[in-house]
């Protein structure tokens, strides 16, 4: 592992904040307008990436992440700006690549699309488009993004999607290749999908040991191996707190985190958090939350025995105040990210 490559980033499906002093959600456009002050602050502190999460409900406010990387790229010149996930499935392929690369000339080659079929399903029937198709839809709709990154004129027939005779589709993007990750949250074909494709992997880790997703790396390697496509760099990303003690994220992560995993894991047939499963996910699990030097710790050594080269902190989760989204974000750049580094040279 080379930590000078080591990319840190911060993802966020924009849960709506709430006020500090009446505990109530705040509006959707704040909580929009806070994520450009957010997307600058975390340039400021010296983190890599940004990626937001498109999502359909009402606890979120990110439904269009590209328009709001796109005001981003007018007010940032160094902080990739990219989506975790955009979900193609329930997308029209040819409108994506042409909002994407609108977004790359604005930021001047800083726009990263990480490419998905969703976590929640709400996209699906809210754009009209059938679950039971759900593996059919993306599948066809990645072949054809593919084809469109190419840059030439298309010729396609599919069910899903339009037929194309020798179409060029502009804007064309002259300056650089799309950058394309494809976001999995555990499934082998996926992981051989983004082999296949030769995009770079991101893992979804959202509980449990992350060391059971390591055979899933192995795999890519060697499928991208036998396709042979360029061997990329994997990443994770996974929820955290950073707060000045570990007791103050603990609590923080019992009032909003826990909630909104209760939430998530009653619409999917999953038994409420208990205190125990909560002590498990912080202590070995896929949560990172306490003090900078605890989850630098936690970090350091899963990035290690993972051998990952991106690290995305899903921070915000369950709404927090603005306050404390703002604390979160420069911990993590101003004492985590430099302590992590710190560690894994030690380790060497």
């Amino acid at each position: 592992m080379t930590i000078d490559k080591l990319k840190f980033g911060l993802d966020t499906f924009g849960d709506v904040a709430r006020d500090s002093k009446t505990g109530e959600r705040i509006t959707y456009e704040e909580s929009i307008r806070n994520m450009v002050e957010e997307g600058k602050l975390a340039e400021q502190v010296g983190i890599d990436i940004l990626a937001l999460g498109e999502h359909h409900r009402e606890e979120y406010s990110i439904s269009s992440p590209e328009i709001i990387l796109a005001a981003l790229a007018t007010v940032t010149s160094k902080i990739t700006l990219g989506t975790g996930v955009t979900v193609l499935s329930s997308d029209d392929p040819i409108r994506l690549y042409q909002r994407f690369a609108t977004l790359d000339a604005l930021s001047n080659g800083r726009s990263q699309i990480m490419l998905g079929r969703g976590s929640f399903t709400e996209s699906y029937g809210l754009f009209g488009y059938d679950l039971k198709e759900y593996d059919e839809l993306f599948e066809e709709k990645i072949a054809l993004f593919d084809e469109l990154i190419k840059g030439g004129p298309i010729s396609w027939q599919g069910k899903h999607t339009p037929t194309l005779k020798q179409v060029e589709v502009y804007p064309k993007m002259t300056e650089r290749k799309m950058d394309v990750h494809v976001g999995v949250g555990g499934t082998p074909e996926s992981v051989i999908r983004a082999a296949r494709y030769g995009y770079p992997l991101m893992l979804a880790i959202i509980g449990g040991q992350p060391t059971r997703f390591k055979p899933y790396i192995d795999l890519y390697r060697k499928a991208v191996e036998q396709f042979g496509q360029p061997l990329h760099p994997v990443g994770m990303h996974s929820p955290g707190i950073i707060a000045d003690t570990d007791e103050e994220a603990r609590e923080l992560a019992m009032k909003y985190l826990v909630p909104a995993m209760n939430k998530t894991g009653l619409e999917r047939g999953w038994s409420p958090m208990t205190q125990e499963r909560f002590d498990y996910e912080v202590n070995q699990g896929s949560y990172y939350i306490g003090s900078p030097e605890t989850v630098a710790q936690k970090m350091a050594r899963v990035i290690k025995d993972m051998g990952i080269e991106r690290f995305d902190l899903i921070y915000g989760m369950g709404g927090f105040t603005q306050e404390e989204r703002f604390k979160t974000i420069e911990l993590y750049g101003k004492v985590v990210i430099p302590r992590i580094k710190e560690l894994l040279k030690e380790g060497n």
